[in-house]
This record gives C-alpha cells, sequence and structure tokens, in this order.
C-alpha cells in the first residue's frame, strides 16, 4: 500500500488511516447474508481486492466509493454474483441509511460522531436532546451535545488542581475578594461565550456560568488558593491537562456508548437550565403551608426537568377533624390530585413526561383508599404509587393477625385492618391495574450507614432505584457492560473485567463531577445533596452482555455473572470514591456515618462466603480515606439512554426480539441486533422470520426447531419467556451488592392469578429486594414496549429455573410460614389449563366457552371489568378476595373446586 500511503477519504472529506478489518467486516456480512461464508475464500478476496487498490491508486488517495467499487467487481471477478449483489444491497441500504440520518439532524453531511449512533437514536436525540431553533429544527449535531456535556463533567477537575484548591479552610482567598471578583464576570457573562476552550471543547456561557458559580462556592468554603482570573489565564494556556484528559475521555466514552448520563445531564448541560439530576426527593407536613410549598416546589423541578418523590403518610386521613377550622380533612388522596394536576400543567419541561413517586405506608387509615387510588385508568396518570410496608406488618401478617392502622399525628390507634385481606388488596389491584408497587422498608434501612443520625429512610425517587432522605437529588450515569464483552485470544468472547473496572472508576469520579457544576431547582436540595454526595453508578446492557457470552439470563451461570457484575460496580464505585476524599475531601456527613466502624451499606459484605473481590482490604482502605460519596450504585431503567446507546434496558431481559417501542415522540421499531447477527450467521434470518417472532409474543420459543435450532433458543431468551420468580431472584442477586435500590420489573403473564402477585411480594421480600414493581401483561391499554400478532397467546409457559426452586425450598426451611403463601400455581393434574378463582369466571374477567374448555383449548384473558369496591366503613367488598372457591379449566370441561 505504499503507493497510497494507506489512507482513505471519507464522505465528509477527511483522510483516515486505511482499516483492512473495516474491509473484511463488509464482505464477511455480504457473504453471511448469502450463506456463503467460507474464511479461506473471504481472505482470498480481501487480497485480491487490495491489490486491485494497490493497481489503481498507485499516487492518488481512493475514497471509500471507490474502494466499495473495487469490492464489487472483485466479488465479480471470484465468481461470488449473488454476493457481490448482497453487497451492492448493503451499499444502497447504507446509503439510505445516510440519507435519512441527514434528513433527521438537518445536516448536509454526516461527521464521524453521527455514524456512530443508529438511526433510532439519532431519531430520539433530535427529538428530545438536541438544541433546536423556534422552527424545533435541531442546530446543534450529537457531536457538539458530547462535547458540552463533556466539558460540563470535566471543568470542576479545574477547581480541584492541587495548585488552585486546598482541603482545609484556609480562606487565602477571602469569600468578599471572591464576590467582588467575580461580579464582574457575572453581570459580562455573555461575552465570556466560547471564549474559553477545554481540551480544544468550546466552553458556552452556561457551562462558563456554572464554573464561575462553583469558584464561588469553593471560596466561601475557604478552599481556593488563587484568583479566579489567574485560573482562566492558566485554563488558557492550557495548564490543566488533568481536566482536559477528563474531557476527552467523558467524551470518547459517551460516542463510543460505553456509558451514558442520566437525561437531564444530557439536555441541560451546557445550557440554560443547568439541572443535571434526574430526580429528586420532598417532604410534606400536615399543615397547608407545607402542602403548598410541596406543590411549588414540585412545579420548580417538574419545569426544569425533574421527577419527584414524597411520602404522604403525614396527612391526617379524610374525615378527620381539623382543629383550626373544625372542620374535616380531605385526607392524602385529594392532595396527590392536586400534585398530579400541577404535574400534568408543567409537563417536565416538555422534555419528560412528569413522574411523581406517591408512598403511603401500610399503617395510615388510607391505605384502602391509596392502595385503589388507580384502580381506574386516567386517575393519578402522572404518579407511580407504593405501599410502603413496615417490618412489624410483616409480623401481622406471619401471624395471621389484625393489624393496627394509626394516626399519623398522635400515632394512636384508629381501627384494625385484617393483615391478610389487606396484603391481598394490594396484590389484587397490582394484578389488575399495575399498581401499586410495594417498598420495604426494613430492607431499604437494614445496612442504612446513615440510619443513627438521621433516621429511617422513607421516600425514593419515581423509579423506585434511590432510596433518598427528604430534599435530596439522585446523579445517575449507567455503564453499557454489553460493550465489555470482547474477543479473547481464543476468539472466543470474553468480558473485559480490568477495562469495566476503569470506567466504573472514571464515572464515579465525573459523577462527583457533576454534583458540584449542578444547579439545583431549590436551595433546601443543594445543601442536602452536598451533605452526602451521594451518586448512582448503574449498568445497561445486561442481557446484551447475556447474550454475547452465550449465557442463559435465568440460568445459574446468568445468575453469577450479575452478581458479579453488581459486586464489582460496588466494589471499584467505592475505590474511587475513597481515592476522591483523599484528593477533595470526605462528603461532609461523613464522620457521623457508621463507614468509620468498618460497616457497610450492603448485604453482600455480611456473606463474606460471596465475595469475589477483597472487601477487607478496601474496608480498611475507607477507614484510612475516608468517602467522598456517601452512596455509589443504583440500578435505573435508562429506558431512554438505552435507545440512545441501542442497549438492552437497566438490567432487565430484553422484553422482545422484535418489538415497537412507544414513547412521547413517537413509534420506534427494534429487532434485537445480537440475535440479528446470530441468524444472519446461520444464514437463517428473513423478513418471513421476523414476522414469525412478533407473532409469537416476540419470542423464538414456541417456533419449530428446524426454523431455530433449539440451542438459540436455549440462550435468546426474553422478559416473557422467564418464569416471574427468576425475576426476582434476578433482582434479589445484585440487590446484595447496590448500595441504593433497583429498578426493575417483574414480567407476568396476564393468566397469573393474584395468589402468584401475592407470592411474588413475599418471596422477594424475603429475598432482600427493597422494592417490587409487577407488570401482568395487558393490566393496562397502554404498554410502552408493545408486540402484535394474534398468536401472543400460543407462546411457552415460562418454567422456573431449577436454581430459583433452590432459592425459594431455602427460604421455607428458613421461614416455615411461607409455605403457607408459596405455592407457586401449576397447571391441573392433566397438564391443561390453568387453576383460577370461580368469581373471575363469574365477573367476566374470562371469557371462555364450556365447547373450547371441553377441546382443550386455553383460556383467554381479557381486561379486568371490575374493580375492588370500598365501602364507608372501608370494608373490603371484593369477589376475587373473598371467593372460595376456583375453577379448573382443562380437557373435562369446567369444574370447581374449593379453595383450601
Amino acid at each position: 500500500m505504499s503507493g497510497w500511503r494507506g489512507e482513505i477519504i471519507k464522505r465528509d472529506g477527511r483522510r483516515v488511516p486505511f482499516e483492512v478489518e473495516r474491509l473484511r467486516q463488509s464482505v464477511k456480512k455480504a457473504m453471511i447474508a448469502e450463506n456463503a461464508y467460507k474464511p479461506d475464500v473471504l481472505e482470498k478476496v480481501v487480497k485480491d481486492a487490495l491489490a486491485s487498490i494497490d493497481a489503481v491508486f498507485k499516487e492518488k488517495t481512493p475514497t471509500v466509493e471507490e474502494v466499495q467499487d473495487i469490492i464489487e467487481v472483485t466479488l465479480m471477478k471470484n465468481n461470488m454474483f449473488k454476493v457481490a449483489k448482497a453487497y451492492i444491497l448493503y451499499r444502497n441500504e447504507k446509503t439510505k441509511l445516510r440519507e435519512e440520518k441527514k434528513k433527521i439532524l438537518n445536516k448536509d453531511k454526516l461527521d464521524e460522531v453521527d455514524k456512530q449512533f443508529s438511526i433510532n437514536a439519532l431519531r430520539l436525540l433530535a427529538a428530545r436532546y438536541l438544541m433546536k431553533d423556534d422552527a424545533g429544527l435541531p442546530i446543534e449535531t450529537p457531536k457538539q451535545l458530547f462535547q458540552r456535556v463533556a466539558v460540563a463533567m470535566a471543568l470542576p477537575e479545574v477547581f480541584y488542581d492541587p495548585r488552585v484548591y486546598t482541603k482545609k479552610a484556609e480562606f487565602i482567598i477571602k469569600k468578599e475578594d471572591a464576590d467582588i471578583e467575580l461580579s464582574e464576570y457575572v453581570q459580562r457573562i455573555d461575552e465570556y461565550d466560547n471564549r474559553y476552550t477545554l481540551n480544544g471543547y468550546k466552553i458556552n456561557k452556561w457551562n462558563f456560568s456554572r464554573f464561575v458559580a462553583l469558584y464561588r462556592e469553593l471560596a466561601h468554603e475557604g478552599k481556593m488558593k488563587v484568583k479566579f482570573s489567574e485560573i482562566l489565564k492558566m485554563l488558557e494556556k492550557g495548564e490543566f491537562t488533568t481536566a482536559a484528559a477528563v474531557a476527552q475521555r467523558a467524551f470518547d466514552l459517551m460516542v463510543k456508548r460505553d456509558f451514558m448520563p442520566n437525561t437531564p445531564t444530557l439536555v441541560n448541560a451546557g445550557r440554560k437550565l443547568g439541572m443535571l439530576s434526574a430526580c429528586f426527593t420532598l417532604d410534606v407536613e400536615d399543615d397547608m403551608e407545607s402542602i403548598m410549598k410541596l406543590a411549588h416546589d414540585c412545579a420548580i423541578i417538574h419545569k426544569s426537568g425533574g421527577g419527584t418523590g414524597m411520602n404522604f403518610s403525614k396527612l391526617r386521613p379524610e374525615g378527620d377533624i381539623v382543629a383550626s377550622t373544625t372542620g374535616v380533612a380531605s385526607g392524602p388522596i385529594s392532595f396527590m390530585k392536586m400534585i398530579d394536576a400541577v404535574s400534568d400543567v408543567i409537563k417536565q419541561g416538555g422534555v419528560r413526561r412528569a413522574a411523581n413517586m406517591g408512598i403511603l405506608e401500610v399503617w395510615h387509615p388510607d391505605i384502602e383508599k391509596f392502595i385503589t387510588a388507580k384502580s381506574k385508568e386516567g386517575i393519578l396518570e402522572n404518579f407511580n404509587i407504593s405501599v410502603g410496608i413496615t417490618g412489624e406488618f410483616w409480623q401481622y401478617l406471619e401471624k395471621g393477625e389484625e393489624y393496627p392502622l394509626r394516626h399519623p399525628k398522635t400515632n394512636v390507634m384508629v381501627r384494625k385492618a385484617d393483615s391478610r385481606k389487606l396484603f391481598n388488596l394490594i396484590a389484587y389491584n397490582a394484578w389488575a391495574t399495575a399498581d401499586p408497587g410495594v417498598l420495604f422498608f426494613d430492607n431499604i434501612n437494614a445496612r442504612n450507614v446513615m440510619k443513627r443520625f438521621r433516621g429511617d429512610v422513607r421516600v425514593t425517587n419515581p423509579c423506585g432505584e434511590e432510596p433518598l432522605y427528604p430534599y435530596e437529588s439522585c446523579n445517575l450515569a449507567s455503564i453499557n457492560v454489553g460493550n465489555y464483552v470482547r474477543k479473547g485470544e481464543s476468539g472466543e468472547y470474553e468480558f473485559d473485567w480490568n477495562a469495566f473496572h476503569e470506567t466504573i472508576k472514571f464515572v464515579a469520579r465525573i459523577l462527583d463531577n457533576v454534583i458540584s457544576i449542578n444547579k439545583y431547582p431549590l436551595e433546601e436540595i443543594d445543601k442536602n445533596t452536598k451533605n452526602t454526595r451521594r451518586i448512582g453508578v448503574g449498568l445497561m446492557g445486561v442481557a446484551d452482555a447475556l447474550f454475547k457470552l452465550r449465557i442463559r439470563y435465568n440460568s445459574k451461570e446468568g445468575f453469577e455473572f450479575m452478581k458479579k457484575l453488581a459486586e464489582h460496580l460496588t466494589y471499584y464505585s467505592f475505590d474511587a470514591s475513597s481515592e476522591l476524599a483523599v484528593e477533595k475531601g470526605c462528603f461532609p456527613y461523613y464522620e457521623q456515618t457508621d463507614y468509620p466502624k468498618g460497616e457497610m451499606p450492603i448485604e453482600g459484605y455480611y456473606h463474606k462466603e460471596e465475595w469475589t473481590c477483597n472487601w477487607d482490604a478496601l474496608v480498611e482502605k475507607i477507614k484510612r480515606n475516608g468517602l467522598r460519596n456517601a452512596m455509589v450504585t443504583t440500578a435505573p431503567p435508562t429506558g431512554s439512554i438505552g435507545m440512545i446507546a441501542d442497549a438492552s434496558t437497566g438490567v432487565e431481559p430484553v422484553f422482545s426480539l422484535a418489538f415497537e417501542k412507544r414513547v412521547s415522540v413517537g413509534s420506534f421499531y427494534y429487532t434485537n441486533e445480537i440475535f440479528e447477527e446470530e441468524m444472519k450467521k446461520r444464514g437463517i434470518y428473513t423478513n418471513e422470520l421476523v414476522k414469525n417472532i412478533v407473532e409469537n409474543y416476540g419470542s423464538i420459543q414456541s417456533l419449530p426447531d428446524e426454523v431455530v435450532p433449539r440451542e438459540v433458543k436455549e440462550i435468546f431468551v426474553t422478559a416473557m419467556d422467564i418464569h416471574w420468580a427468576d425475576h426476582i431472584v434476578a433482582q434479589a442477586v445484585m440487590q446484595m451488592w447496590i448500595t441504593d435500590s433497583i429498578s426493575k420489573t417483574i414480567n407476568m403473564p396476564s393468566n397469573i392469578t393474584v395468589e402468584d402477585v401475592e407470592q411474588a411480594y413475599l418471596i422477594a421480600h424475603e429475598l432482600g429486594c427493597k422494592g417490587v414493581t409487577i407488570y401482568r401483561d395487558e393490566s393496562k391499554s397502554r404498554q410502552v414496549l408493545n408486540v402484535n400478532g394474534e398468536n401472543k397467546s400460543k407462546r411457552i409457559r415460562a418454567d422456573m429455573s431449577e436454581y430459583t426452586r433452590g432459592v425459594i425450598a431455602t427460604k421455607i426451611m428458613e421461614k416455615p410460614y411461607l409455605a403457607d403463601y408459596v405455592k407457586i400455581i401449576k397447571p391441573d393434574a392433566e397438564g391443561v389449563g390453568e387453576s383460577r378463582p370461580r368469581s373471575e369466571i363469574e365477573a367476566g374477567i374470562v371469557q371462555m366457552s364450556v365447547a373450547q374448555a371441553a377441546s382443550g383449548s386455553s383460556a383467554v384473558v381479557m381486561e379486568p371489568v371490575v374493580n375492588p369496591v370500598i365501602d364507608s366503613n372501608s370494608e373490603i367488598i371484593n369477589p376475587v378476595i373473598k371467593a372460595q372457591e376456583k375453577v379448573i379449566i382443562g380437557s373435562e370441561g369446567v369444574k370447581t373446586q374449593m379453595l383450601a
């Protein structure tokens, strides 16, 4: 290649090194598409193509198009006409994709960053993330977006340079002097728009404004050694090499889709709002002033694009006497509706759908009203609701005793409720409408290292993965673990643990920077967030990693891999936080926590037999150095950033191998890329196959083995191919090692029973989960994730894994009372049909003729048409709860059987 110097001219005019591997892969894809792949033939084609390029381009540098023309000719010279045709079609498809990308981004030429992202990712970026003009057209490229975000994440490094920063409050720069100097920059902020750069990336006026604000804060703490004007001179000379390196690495990792920060950081970094946190928690007291403050605070946060979590348990029950007016209280539900209305108007700045978490604790006298608050669609649509279950409730449930409901102000018992009926009511409504979720406050606080001086945590963010104290925020980023599965020397796929560890530590560092540069919506949140400096390093792409490693999600190997991922995530996040403490100082509350005593906020630390890391050494390191951050890891849902990164969401299995995803800006169609590659590699990928998958609930399990080989079915399982108990165990094995909590959906098929939901709650609680959200398929008329087709009910029933059976059996031996509840329902003895409460048939929930039953057809589960009713005395009048019979639908028709 000496004649043309081994370069190639890209479509945007750039000269870049010629990569033989890219040529080889493009030819290989065409060969695989025609089921004609042979390694020796591939190498001959590559060799011939390179020889032709050398011959034609002795002095001139070829363009991409000219090289592709030569590849086409080379294939035909080798009598590979079908492959040549596939290659031409591949080129045409790529051309269409490029034109579509240009249209989406409103630009004439694509740059190297645009090419890294899929059409669906770019659609989402253009719709929600890129800056736009008044006509709604993008005026920012993805490259510019990631540069402004990288700058925001790296700028705090400037102030922690040892030439500039002192950990002790020395007040070398006086507060008054700092204020006087900074006033000029604040007043003339527009003049500093793009005046300075970091690593060649422009610092726009909004990032510069946050830069000024952070200097003021640190100067007021007495920790700045150098005047701001001197820092700017150093910045102009390029002296802050650490900050520049952080900006470059953050940019590179985002563009390679190795990690993504949460949506508000992508949207607001380097823009006027400047709010980088995803979610916040608030508080409300039982007085009108506090309630109105809550509405105000919600509005401010939602306007900026954040979500809010609230616990309404301090509010007195409906009908209670209000002493100051002699009137009666309207109760928590009415005030939740007020907040819902506020959220609906604000719509979270137009970027994200308004999201709230409303919590009521199980002892509250209005608990039944709360549980059934969303039994009709259209009510509290901007709320997720969760029942906060305390440790004492489980004791009453275990004994089957009546549970005392207490007045929130006096703590005096108001009345008693049947603990088992109350538990059943929660389960029924979750079964019927997917609300409420449940939060296990005893598990949340079991290893709470701040409990000694702050008390119990009693509120979470909207998705539940961040239990927080009131008026705190969560700052999150997720690592795309699917990108850390790489081919080893043997040619087999391996997980690159070392690279994963390095990324964890880097992400922990920049999340700490996000806390510093963030513009908080309320001063109270600013103060509380910085007192604990919580960060949330999370995961996405877990299912992708398992697919690549050819490990089944709900296998022993799958559970062990997920457990190890979570352990290493937390270990190296803590390791980074301890090192940051040496460099930048501990979080202010550190000495008041249990960390100096060697305690840790993770259950796994107390089970040495589970360790794969040296936790003793890390704990000693923390005792010596302290910690920069009170909490370090979480597992957010990553719905939107997962789409940008083309990664499976959070820690979930894939919902479907082919599906439609509906979001506020439109619908996007997906086929799992790893599965598609596997099918193409085997020469069996066709449009007909995709159609069959969509019409089989997005699953391949019921397709004949001659269509999809059994060894492929064994690996490529979807959420609905996995038994709900396996979902719980997956959450539990990771929760052992996550400092905060996990946002995960326990997917259940439409034909499960209320009893299954009860079992799910009990198993999840006993295994240490901090909360559970179950979703019975089709329990809502609108779903975010959808598959189509008439054959959905024909899917193969998901069987529980042997690993999970063993876990549950062990737990029942430890807690014998669980045997009264944990009886996973199976088909009747003849193996046909499902057991169901008789009242469901009578209420119209299941519609099926005796003739269908007699023929052995499976039941058709329809939308519930009845809801539980609460009378004036709050007694439960629910036919499902009070049913004493069940109906077995099987080959002999319909028969009844008394429930035990």
